[in-house]
């Protein structure tokens, strides 16, 4: 055979295979051809991408996971604290992710970075401490308004860490022991109450049975009885007590 055809044909199957593309199930291939973008991105399985004419860009549609650098915040009622957090997005859109910004990841992370100080300065220290879920539904709504036009699709957010000064610390701790003390003072308050209550009614019970008080004594002498001890107790009926008050009374006047 003429070498005059086998080297053209040689060289035609090498481009042919140099231009066969595999894509996995998770990627997308944007196709540019001549310098314009094709409609729709190609993939998953084979994709077949001519040299210099068309110029591929690999675009995965896993979710991706990235940690927002630690940031100073000052807080509305002007505590600064440093917050990190974890945002987790996708691509939706391959064209847009590719025409619409130069590197969308460093997009994403930089605009996480402004929406996460300018969020949670909006809110107060104690918001911020408790009301994380509300937060990072707002976080996700504000970052997804942002990166919608670039095809990117943020799914979650997540404030991770808040770092507070050791003053801070010391004065939410303070915070704390006392809240924790005046709940102990209502607690026992109501138990003193409820135990006047239950006084008062034995009382009204006992006057109007007298006979309510000697078993009442009884009781506390089986009670004192029990236990292996040198007390000695002498019964004094308060009524002799309160004849001989009587009789003493008008000798006295």
């Amino acid at each position: 055979m003429d070498l005059t055809f086998v080297v053209p044909i040689a060289i035609l199957a090498l481009y042919l295979i140099s231009s066969v593309k595999i894509l996995a199930e998770y990627e997308r291939a944007v196709i540019f051809r001549l310098g314009r973008v094709l409609p729709q991105p190609k993939g998953p399985g084979v994709a077949l991408v001519f040299v210099p004419i068309d110029r591929m860009v690999r675009i995965s549609l896993r979710v991706e996971a990235m940690e927002v650098p630690a940031q100073d915040v000052v807080t509305r009622d002007n505590v600064t604290v440093k917050v990190n957090a974890v945002i987790y997005f996708r691509v939706v859109d391959p064209t847009r992710a590719v025409v619409e910004v130069t590197n969308f990841l460093y997009a994403t992370s930089q605009v996480a970075q402004t929406t996460l100080r300018s969020v949670l300065g909006e809110v107060e220290l104690d918001e911020l401490l408790s009301q994380r879920e509300s937060l990072n539904v707002r976080l996700q709504a504000v970052l997804d308004k942002h990166t919608g036009p670039w095809g990117v699709k943020v799914t979650m957010v997540e404030v991770k860490q808040v770092d507070l000064p050791d003053q801070m610390i010391r004065a939410i701790a303070k915070q704390a022991e006392a809240e924790r003390e005046r709940r102990a003072k209502i607690i026992h308050a109501d138990g003193e109450f409820a135990a006047s209550a239950k006084l008062a009614a034995a009382a009204e019970q006992i006057q109007r049975q007298p006979a309510a008080i000697q078993l009442r004594y009884l009781q506390t002498l089986v009670e004192i009885g029990a236990e292996k001890n040198t007390t000695i107790v002498f019964p004094l009926p308060i009524d002799i007590l309160n004849a001989i008050h009587k009789s003493v009374r008008p000798a006295a006047e």
